[in-house]
Parts: C-alpha cells; sequence; structure tokens
C-alpha cells in the first residue's frame, strides 16, 4: 500500500478532531462524558441498523419500532452504568435509567405481542446491536465513572478518567501508526475483511502504541505493568474491532458506516475500535483492582 500524503493529511486532521472532542468529553467532567457518547451511542445504532437492513432486509416495515426500544434500552443501562456517580434535579441518574429501561422493555413486549410478524433475523439483529454496542458503551461510562476503584485513586493513577484516557489515546496512537508502518512497509495483508491491512502495519502500531505510551506515562507519571497491559489490550481488541466493523460494511456492500463527518465516514468508523475494546478493557481493569485486594 503506497503512502498516500492526502489520505494521510486527511486522516491526521480527522483523528485530532477526534482526540480534542473525545478527551473534551473525558477531562471537563463526568457529565460531558455521559452526553457525548450517549450521542455516540445512538449514532451508531442508527448506522448499525441501516448496515443490518442491507444484510438481511428486514421481514417487517415497522421493524423501526424495535430498533427504537432496544436503542432507549441501551442508552437506560448507560445510565445505570453511571453506579451512583451523576445525579439530575437531585435524583440518581441510576434510578432515571432503571425507569427508562423499565419503559423500554415494556414497549418491547408490546410491539411483539401485537404485531406478531417481527422475523426472528430481525429479533436476533437487535439482540446482536444491543450486546455489541450498548453493553460496550455501558461497561465505557462505568469504567469511567470509577465504580472499579471504590477507595478512590487505590493504584495511584489507575482510576476511571485516567484509564478511559488511556484507552482513547492507546487506540488513536495504533490505528496511525498502524497505517504509516503500513504505508512504508506493509506487505502481508492482515485479513480479507479489511484488505488495506497489513500484518506488518498492525504489528508496528501496537507495538509503537506501547511504546508511545510508556514515553508519555514516564514524563507524567509512573510506567506500570498495569498500564501497558491496558495499552496492549486496547490495540489489540481495537484493531479486531475494526476489522469487525470492516466486515459489517463488506457485507452491507458500502465504504462507510455513514456520514457524520464528511469524507471520512460515520460513527460505527470512527468509534468502532472503543466500542470492541471497551468489555475487554473493563474486565481486565477489574481483574486487576481485584488481584491487588486479594
Amino acid at each position: 500500500m503506497a503512502f498516500d500524503a492526502k489520505v494521510f493529511r486527511t486522516r491526521a486532521i480527522t483523528a485530532l478532531i477526534y482526540a480534542a472532542v473525545m478527551l473534551t468529553g473525558l477531562l471537563w467532567n463526568q457529565w460531558s462524558f455521559f452526553v457525548l457518547f450517549s450521542v455516540v451511542h445512538f449514532g451508531c445504532w442508527h448506522e448499525y441498523d441501516k448496515l443490518s437492513n442491507l444484510i438481511n432486509p428486514p421481514l417487517e416495515p415497522n421493524g423501526k419500532l424495535l430498533k427504537l426500544f432496544f436503542t432507549f434500552m441501551g442508552w437506560g443501562l448507560m445510565m445505570m452504568a453511571t453506579a451512583g456517580s451523576l445525579s439530575l434535579f437531585g435524583l440518581s441518574l441510576v434510578d432515571v435509567g432503571i425507569w427508562v429501561s423499565r419503559l423500554s422493555i415494556i414497549g418491547l413486549a408490546m410491539a411483539l405481542l401485537l404485531k406478531r410478524t417481527y422475523g426472528t433475523k430481525q429479533l436476533m439483529s437487535y439482540l446482536r446491536g444491543f450486546v455489541y454496542l450498548s453493553v460496550s458503551f455501558a461497561l465505557l461510562v462505568n469504567l469511567r465513572s470509577g465504580w472499579i476503584w471504590p477507595f478512590g485513586m487505590t493504584t495511584g493513577s489507575f482510576w476511571g478518567k485516567w484509564i478511559a484516557m488511556l484507552m482513547v489515546a492507546s487506540i488513536w496512537i495504533n490505528d496511525t501508526m498502524a497505517y504509516v508502518v503500513g504505508s512504508f512497509i506493509g506487505k502481508t495483508p492482515l485479513s480479507s475483511w479489511s484488505p488495506k491491512k497489513t500484518w506488518e502495519g498492525t504489528i508496528g502500531g501496537i507495538i509503537l502504541s506501547i511504546l508511545v505510551v510508556a514515553v508519555i506515562a514516564h514524563f507524567v507519571a509512573n510506567v506500570t505493568m498495569q498500564i501497558l497491559l491496558v495499552s496492549a489490550l486496547a490495540a489489540v481488541a481495537g484493531t479486531v474491532g475494526d476489522l469487525v466493523e470492516s466486515k459489517l460494511k463488506r457485507l452491507a456492500g458500502v465504504k462507510d458506516s455513514g456520514t457524520f463527518l464528511p469524507g471520512h465516514g460515520g460513527f460505527l468508523d470512527r468509534f468502532d475500535s472503543i466500542i470492541f475494546a471497551s468489555p475487554f478493557v473493563w474486565l481486565l481493569c477489574y481483574m486487576l483492582e481485584q488481584y491487588s485486594h486479594s
């Protein structure tokens, strides 16, 4: 894959904008983080539904109602994932999320009972979307809330706010470095799901991502095995997430999942790596925290 300066410039600018928005949502406060990913959650669901319909045309024209209930049920799960760290007019966002989820489940049940023409493929598609999107974003919000670390910064700087930023930074660095390395020395295709990706670029991106994170951590805090593990897992899982989304687009026969960022793609195109990496990073952090108190 020959190096294209124009493409690289576009990707670099997009990455900077993406990083700026992410860092603003991450560093400002928990509300900005939750609002940012609520918007992303709804945007990703919209694009996932379009891709799913292209892959398997819906059996029921009014299937959008199911998507609506699944989407709001997922948003309610995200609210519950704040774990009591946010409140609105004195009411915990967890309680709001419980009611949003309850009403969504009731609406979903009524829709299925009153209209029995929904196909199994359609219902399974939304169930997969709920796990793929809503559960992943809920775990990301929960990670940011600091619920895993009930006593605050129990392991130095290793807690919700910085772990979320570490995950995002690792994925961004990996994506950029993989493109650079693959452009110059990439020869071996990684997968038919994404023909432009190469093994050389993928491995180089992951290694450089860990190294860059280690250098930054050295000057900002301390380089710990925990930080390196999170960085490595985020880079690897993020790469797999990118491949999964590429597979969905190939099956749907489209180049981009959407057009929310003109000339570069949609919500899924920009957040596919985070979606896939969030559950793995959450699980790793939970295990590390449990181990530190064992």
